[in-house]
């Protein structure tokens, strides 16, 4: 299925909101690092699977991730960039943001292996 994406001058306002909720900008943030289960999302988080799956779907309309299902479970990642503009906004997610402490703690949370219960590292 292919995603259909608005024209640019109607989605610079929709980025720059999924750029301003907390919780949005710490998934973009771990998201740098590549495909993600949505399990993981919610255990360096932590916040509740649903809270999750909302902000993500936001994220998706924006345009700033893609998701793909495998058997039940969710992976996203970041969408390659469509403009200039997605280009750079990314590029500040990447440099600009590295001061934000509670970023940083994000990124060494998600370097902890997740427990071995997991059912998504089956």
């Amino acid at each position: 299925m292919r995603m259909k994406i608005a024209p640019v001058k109607n989605r610079v306002d929709v980025m720059f909101r999924a750029f301003s909720d907390r919780t949005r900008l710490r998934i973009l943030h771990l998201l740098k690092s590549g495909e993600l289960c949505v399990c993981d999302l919610v255990r360096v988080i932590g916040s509740p699977q649903p809270k999750i799956s909302r902000h993500l779907s936001y994220l998706r309309k924006a345009g700033l991730v893609l998701s793909r299902r495998d058997g039940l479970w969710m992976y996203y990642r970041l969408t390659p960039a469509t403009g200039s503009f997605h280009k750079k906004l990314m590029e500040c997610l990447g440099c600009c943001f590295g001061d934000v402490p509670e970023l940083a703690k994000d990124a060494v949370k998600l370097g902890k292996p997740c427990c071995d219960e997991s059912p998504c590292r089956d």
